[in-house]
Parts: structure tokens; sequence; C-alpha cells
């Protein structure tokens, strides 16, 4: 390691990102290049400093590697925080040093340190799903920057970001950014791995060069297959676990995936980081698709500095999807099967799991990871490879990752990939995004609540006919080529999921926040022929920083609203055929539904749990807002 490059790293590496927050206690997640002892916390409101020693349990240390220190502070309140109103925070060392108000632009102007509000109720938020670093747009969380920073008055602040799901994106990595992941993993000195079945025996092996850069799925991915058959003619053909078509950077090794996230949230880093313009020895069309992914992410690092500042102050939420672990992640029963029986295949998903569990799952609710918090501090203080697949078991097995939250309304977030309810006629069909015990859960929390927020990464209502194409793709065998997953694709699945907004007991207002999709639409929704139907709002979000494919996305539009518009006798044909489902026209526009735009997602709450606003804030300033279908009489 370059001890002289190393010592001129900042203190604080990445964040402060602030996690749950209530009035009881407060969560905040940060990195740092050395160990920190004897830290506490002041907090200022209502005109009084309040300063709370932190004992070692309350910070959450976890050594990430040789300098890099991971801690999430869960510190409990000495007196029940005000709500509406604003709280500062700093972080000081045992030798009077604060360590987030000095971080340059970490304060909004007019502050001396970072802040948050807590609102009393949700009456905004914002949401987004879908941060891919080397996507042309611009990153919308900068665009959420800017605008936080205008909401000078407690009142205008949103309660909360929720991110549901792709927060990165593990599977698709630029070759600038495996470059910049290389530098980081040694002048941190993060951890190595040992490898069994592999092409490599250990994580140290892996080459960074042009030799390997955009040939990880042909020369490092395991190439273990699973049949998949083409149900009229019983015609098999083998699939590779990792079919993502842009699986050629996938990563592999957990010193990998920590410092993607650490680049991904954080400024600090890049300032050492040397991205040269090529690669000595990429063919021409891989140096032609380096320098166009070289200049995404000059602009990408360029704003984080906003980033960093946005989350350090607003409580933020996260919840995974398929990239944050790998594309096919669990979308079928064969697709498990072949995953886990192999040893390579089953480290490289469980890195990405143990990632995802410290930079994003544990900051949601700490107290479900008492066990799992103990397991994976054992194995980063002394690592090896017997205590690596443990914990990876453990995490394979752990079945708590969704959450909620007790505000007005009460906010239900679902994890639709480890609970899945795997098809009983055919083990290659997508399996359901969750199964009946999980969707029995999640109704009892709905149980006795006049309004609640649900969050799925993927849509519950999505765009029929992208929904039936997926339905012939897995009739024909390709499930996986077209990510045949959503909620209306497993039979089982679909009914229950429409029978719990049936149900009688079931809340009058449901606001169902979405990403995934890579474009943005609003749908209001209520169960046909029935008297005092609740009302449920489909709000998608999609993406943060990417966007679906341009030229297709208006011709789906349109012959969607062809075929399965809202007096489409078509959709008497689907599993939603009880639902009356209308489309909010982006803008007002006459026939558009679907926005393809990179965005963060604006949801104004009304006092009886519907929305009063459902809109879009794009990266370059502009606002598309979702108005709602007209009524009969109009």
């Amino acid at each position: 390691m370059d001890n002289q490059r190393t010592s001129t790293l900042a203190t604080v590496l990445c964040g402060p990102i602030l996690r749950h927050c209530d009035q009881h206690q407060i969560n905040i997640w940060f990195v740092s290049q050395c160990q920190l002892n004897e830290l506490h916390l002041q907090l200022r409101f209502n005109d009084q400093i309040h300063t709370i020693e932190l004992e070692a349990k309350q910070l959450g240390h976890i050594k990430l590697g040789e300098m890099a220190h991971q801690y999430l502070l869960t510190v409990q309140a000495p007196i029940a925080l005000p709500q509406d109103q604003k709280l500062s925070y700093e972080l000081f060392t045992a030798d009077g040093q604060p360590l987030f108000s000095p971080i340059s632009d970490m304060c909004y102007e007019g502050n001396d340190a970072p802040h948050f509000v807590l609102k009393s109720k949700i009456d905004h938020l914002l949401h987004g799903s879908c941060r891919n670093p080397h996507h042309p747009s611009k990153d919308a969380l900068v665009t959420a920057d800017q605008q936080l920073e205008t909401q000078l008055e407690p009142s205008e602040r949103p309660a909360l970001l929720m991110m549901s799901g792709d927060q990165v994106y593990i599977d698709d990595i630029a070759g600038p950014m495996l470059y910049a992941i290389k530098q980081v993993i040694d002048k941190l000195g993060l951890i190595q791995e040992q490898f069994i079945d592999a092409n490599i025996q250990s994580s140290s092996d892996i080459a960074y060069d042009s030799s390997m850069m955009y040939l990880r799925d042909s020369k490092l991915l395991p190439h273990n297959e699973f049949p998949i058959g083409f149900h009229i003619l019983r015609w098999y053909h083998k699939q590779p676990t990792f079919t993502s078509r842009l699986s050629h950077n996938h990563l592999v090794s957990l010193a990998e995936v920590i410092a993607l996230y650490l680049l991904i949230w954080s400024p600090e880093l890049w300032n050492d980081i040397e991205l040269p313009e090529t690669l000595p020895g990429l063919t021409p069309k891989h140096k032609k698709q380096w320098q166009k992914e070289r200049d995404a992410i000059i602009k990408f690092k360029a704003e984080l500095a906003n980033v960093r500042r946005l989350l350090a102050h607003i409580p933020t939420y996260m919840i995974f999807d398929d990239h944050d672990v790998t594309d096919d992640w669990n979308l079928s029963a064969k697709w498990e099967v072949a995953a886990y029986e192999n040893t390579f295949s089953k480290r490289i998903i469980g890195n990405a799991l143990i990632g995802y569990t410290l930079f994003q799952g544990l900051g949601n609710a700490p107290e479900k990871f008492t066990v799992l918090t103990s397991q994976i501090n054992d194995f980063f203080t002394a690592p090896n490879s017997n205590k690596q697949d443990r914990l990876i078991d453990e995490l394979l097995q752990f079945e708590d990752w969704h959450f909620h939250l007790n505000t007005n309304p009460r906010v239900i977030v679902l994890d639709t990939r480890t609970r899945r309810w795997r098809s009983e006629i055919n083990l290659a069909k997508p399996s359901g995004l969750m199964d009946w015990e999980a969707l029995m859960e999640m109704q009892q929390l709905m149980l006795g609540q006049e309004k609640v927020i649900i969050v799925s990464a993927a849509p519950m209502f999505g765009v029929k006919l992208i929904e039936t194409i997926q339905r012939v793709a897995t009739y024909c065998g390709l499930s996986l080529l077209v990510d045949a997953e959503n909620w209306m694709a497993h039979q089982g699945a679909a009914n229950s999921l429409l029978s719990i907004f049936s149900h009688r007991k079931t809340p009058q207002e449901f606001i169902i926040l979405s990403g995934d999709v890579h474009y943005s639409f609003a749908y209001d929704i209520s169960v046909r022929f029935r008297h005092c139907s609740p009302n449920i709002y489909q709000i998608c979000c999609s993406g943060i920083k990417n966007q679906f494919p341009e030229k297709l996305l208006p011709i789906f539009n349109r012959l969607n609203g062809w075929l399965f518009g809202h007096f489409s006798p078509l959709n008497l044909l689907t599993k939603r055929k009880r639902m009356s489902i209308r489309g909010r026209r982006p803008n007002g526009h006459k026939s558009n539904r679907l926005v393809n735009f990179s965005g963060i997602g604006v949801v104004r709450i009304a006092d009886n749990g519907a929305p009063s606003e459902i809109s879009v804030m794009h990266s370059d300033g502009s606002k598309t807002s979702f108005i709602e279908p007209r009524k009969k009489s109009e």
C-alpha cells in the first residue's frame, strides 16, 4: 500500500448519511479512514445543546479494511425530539474536533452544521430508484439537493427519501469505475478472499487491465447453466446463471462491492483516483466504450458533493431490487438451484448481499440485525473463507429485510426478492414476488389503518402491454431474457394481492411507491362495481440516473393505450379485471402516460392520505406533474 497517498485521505471517507430517525432514536452512517473512540454527538434544537456520550455498542463499528472503518451510530435521544422544527447535529472526537461540519460543501448556506426535520406526519416525501453512475443522464439526487436548499422552512421539507431499489448496479460496472474500484481496494487495504471452483484462486488474482476489462462474463464469471424449455415443443436450451447483457464487468469480490458503495456516495475518494483516457490493449470497440463511460463517470463524480449533502440532511430508507445483487436474482426456482449449488456463483451473490447489509439494510431498522451484526463483526475482525461462507448462509436464510415505519401514514416497505412464491407448475417460470406468508404479514400491518404507503420495488400495477410481452416470452422459455417478473406473473401471488386490496378491512387510501422499470407513471385505481372502494394510487419513479431505451418506450406507450386503455374490453381478460385502472396524464398530455426522463419523485399527501401532488423533478431542472384522470362528467 502507498502510505504517502493514504495519509492524504480525509478522516470521513463517506457520509454522513441520515438513516432511520424518529423522536426517540437517530441513526447516522459514515465511514472513516481510522478508528474513532470516545465520540460524542451534539444535538441542537430549541436554542439548547444536548450532548450525548456514545458507548461502544452505540457506535456500530465494523472494520472494513486497514483504512476503512464503518460506523452506524444508533443513538437513543435523551428526551423526545421535537417535531416540525430544525434539529442540528454534529459528531465530536475525544479531543473536541467536529467531524462533519468541516467537510467541504456539507452545510446549506446559513448553517454551521448539518440538520434535519422530524415531520409529525408524512405530508411530503421524495422517492426513486435505479441510479447508474455511467448512464449519460444527470443525477437526479443533485436536483433533490438543490430543491432542499431552497426549502428553508421546516414545513416545506420532505419527511423522508425512499430509495426503492437498484441503488447500485453490481452487475453493470463501467470500465473506468472498475479501474477506480481497484485503486480504492489498494488505497484502503480492503480484505482479500479465497475462491473455490473459480478460474482464479483469490481476489488478489483478479486482473484490472485490458486482458479482463469487459471480458468478465466469458473469462471470470462461473459458467454454470440450467435448462429452460419452450412449452409447446418441449425444446430445451441452456441458460447461464448470470444473464445480464451488461455483466461484462460484474463485480465478484467483497472488496469490489465495498469500494463501489464508497465511490457512488462520496466525493472524497475520487480526489486521488486516476482515470486514464484509455487502457493499452483495448479493442477499438472497447476503447470507444471506455471513453464514453469515462466522460459519464467524470460528470458523475463532479456532482457527488451535492449528493452527500442531500443524504446528510434527510432521513433516508432503502430496499433492494435485482441489480443491488445481480440481474436475475431469485427470478425463478431453477435459477436459485443453479446459482446456489455452484460455490463461486453463491459467493458472488453473497458478497453483494453482505454489501447491501452493510451499506443499506442496517440503517433501515438496526434492531433487526443484532445477531447478524455480531457475526459480521466477527468476520471482519479476522476474515477467512469459512466465516465468510457461514455469514453468506445466514444472510441467504434471513427473512427480515422488510420493515415498516410507524408514521402517519404508516409506511410498509416490502422485500420482493428473498421471500418468493415459487411456481408449482414449472420451476423455470418466474416466481411470485412475495409468498403467501409474506403477503399475509403485509396485510396484518395494514389492518386498522385508514391510510398506508406501500413501497414495492416492482410496480404492483404495471404497464399491461409490457407484462403481456413478458408473459409470452415466459411461455417461450425466455423469461430471463426479458426479466419477466411482475406482480401478475404468478397466479397465486396475483390473486392474493388483489384479494388484499378488495378486503373490506384494509385501508381506504393506498399509495404504492415503485421503481425498477426505468420510466415513470401514475395510476388511479379502484375496485370495480363496489360501493366505497378503496382509493389506490400506483406511483412509479424510475430512474434516478437511468432511462428506458428511447426508441422503444413511445411505441409501448401508444400500443398500451390502444390495447389496454381504461375502456378497452381486453382488460376483462387480465388477472386484474376486478380493478378499474386509469393513467394520470403527464403535464396534462392527451395520450401519453409514460415519462422516459430520469428524475426524483415527489409526492405530497393530503390529511386524508390521498396524494395532492404526484410529480417528478428531472435532472435538468424541469418537472412533470401527473394530472389526475378526467371525471366522467368531463
